[in-house]
C-alpha cells in the first residue's frame, strides 16, 4: 500500500535533516528508511561515534548498502564524499574493496593516478574495474563518433574533379541519367563524381591531452575518443599526453585500458613542449586537426607556447583547444589563456563528450566551429 504523500515528505526531511529532526517532524522511520539512515549518518554526520571507521568490511558492507538503497547519480556522489571526508582512496588499494565499488569515470581517475603504489593483488582487479568502465562509455559513444566522422568525411571527400582513378562510376551515372539518349543507348557523361583523394586517409587527427592531476576524467573520455577514431581507416589518429613531459600512446590507442595504464596523472604542465612534439607530426596542415585537451596553465614558457599556437594556426591546422572533455561544466582555466587564444582565432571551450562526435564532424568539414558552438549553446572563450 502506498504512503501518503505528506508522509513521504517528511520521511524524505528526516532522511536530509538526520536523528535530532525527528521529534520536530514526527514521523518514525520504518526498517528500510533506517538503513538509509545508517548509511548516510556513517558518511555525513560528522558528530557520529559510530560509523565507517578504517574497517574494510564496514566500508564493503556500506558500500553495498548505498547500492542497495540509492540511485546509481546518489552513489557515484556518496562514494566521491567517502573518498573525501573519509579517505577512503586507500582502501581502494584492497581488491575486496574494490569489487564492492560502483564504477565510474571519477573512479577511473582514482585508480589511475594511484596505480604505480596498487598492491599485485590488487593490479587485475584494478584493470576490470577500469575496463568495465571503458567499456561501457564505448558502446555508449562509438557509434555517434563513427557516424559523425564518416558522414563529415563522405561529405567532405567527394569532388566534381576526379582524376580518372577517383571516380564513383556509380554516383556518376545516377548524377547524369537526366543524359540518357535512346538512339544510342548510352548516357553522356558531362558530370563527374568522384572519391576523393584515394589515400590511406583524408584527414589527420591530433589529440594532445593534459594529463596533469585536474585534468583526469578528460584524460579517460579522450582515450576512448583516441580509440575509436583509430580504428577508422579514413582518419589517421595520433594520442599525444603531456605533463612536463611528452609521450606519444598512438601505438596503444587499439586497447585504451592499456593507453590509460600508461598515462601519468599528476605533475606539471609544459603545453608549449607538448606542441613542439605535435608540430613535428603535421605533415599535411590543410588536412590536420589539433584538439589540445587542457585547462590552460601553462608551467612551461607561456609565451613560446602562444607563439606555436599560432603557427600551427597560419600554417592551415585546424586548432581546438578544449577546456576538459567531461560531463562536469567548464573547469577552472587560466582564463588569460584562453583570452590569447581566442585572439588567435582558436576556439576555447568546454565539451561533453556527448558533444564531442559533432564537433569531431565540424572540424573535419572545416566549419565555423564558433557557429558550431553557438548552435549547441557552448559558450565560448572571449579575447580581452
Amino acid at each position: 500500500m502506498a504512503k501518503p504523500v505528506e508522509e513521504e515528505r517528511l520521511e524524505r526531511w528526516r532522511l536530509v535533516l538526520g536523528e535530532p529532526a525527528q521529534p520536530a517532524l514526527g514521523v518514525s522511520l520504518g526498517e528500510t528508511e533506517l538503513r538509509m539512515d545508517r548509511a548516510l549518518s556513517a558518511l555525513y554526520d560528522s558528530e557520529r561515534k559510530a560509523g565507517l571507521g578504517g574497517s574494510s568490511p564496514h566500508v564493503t558492507r556500506w558500500l553495498g548498502d548505498i547500492r542497495e538503497y540509492f540511485p546509481a547519480s546518489v552513489v557515484r556522489v556518496m562514494q566521491g564524499d567517502a573518498m573525501t571526508r573519509l579517505g577512503l582512496t586507500e582502501m581502494l588499494l584492497q581488491p575486496e574493496m574494490l569489487e564492492a565499488v560502483e564504477p565510474d569515470v571519477q573512479l577511473v581517475a582514482t585508480l589511475l593516478s594511484l596505480r604505480k603504489v596498487i598492491p599485485q593483488k590488487t593490479k587485475e582487479t584494478a584493470r576490470k574495474v577500469v575496463r568495465k568502465v571503458v567499456e561501457e562509455l564505448e558502446r555508449r559513444l562509438r557509434a555517434p563518433t563513427e557516424r559523425a566522422v564518416r558522414g563529415a568525411l563522405s561529405r567532405s571527400s567527394r569532388t566534381r574533379r576526379p582524376r580518372a582513378a577517383e571516380i564513383d562510376w556509380d554516383r556518376t551515372l545516377r548524377a547524369n541519367l537526366g543524359n540518357y539518349q535512346p538512339e544510342r543507348k548510352s548516357v553522356v557523361v558531362d558530370k563527374l563524381v568522384g572519391h576523393g583523394r584515394r589515400r590511406s586517409s583524408l584527414r589527420d587527427v591530433v589529440l594532445c591531452i593534459d594529463q596533469s592531476g585536474s585534468m583526469a576524467p578528460s584524460v579517460v573520455y579522450s582515450s576512448i575518443f583516441g580509440a575509436v577514431l583509430a580504428s577508422l581507416r579514413a582518419v589517421s589518429t595520433r594520442m599525444v599526453l603531456f605533463d612536463t613531459a611528452v609521450v606519444d600512446l598512438s601505438e596503444q590507442l587499439s586497447d585504451p585500458v592499456d593507453l590509460l595504464f600508461g598515462t601519468q596523472l599528476g605533475g606539471g604542465t609544459d603545453i608549449d613542449r607538448a606542441l613542439a612534439y605535435c608540430q613535428q607530426l603535421v605533415t599535411r596542415p590543410a588536412q590536420t586537426i589539433l584538439v589540445l585537451v587542457t585547462d590552460l596553465y601553462e608551467g612551461g614558457n607561456a609565451q613560446r607556447m602562444l607563439q606555436r599556437a599560432a603557427e600551427l594556426v597560419r600554417s592551415g591546422v585546424v586548432v581546438i583547444c578544449l577546456l576538459s572533455l567531461s560531463d562536469q561544466g567548464t573547469p577552472s582555466y587560466d582564463s588569460h589563456h584562453a583570452a590569447q587564444f581566442a585572439a588567435l582565432g582558436i576556439p576555447t571551450f568546454a565539451c561533453t563528450p556527448d558533444q564531442f562526435p559533432e564537433l569531431m564532424a565540424a572540424a573535419l568539414q572545416r566549419q565555423n566551429i564558433g557557429a558550431w558552438a553557438a548552435r549547441n549553446d557552448i559558450q565560448l572563450a572571449r579575447q580581452e
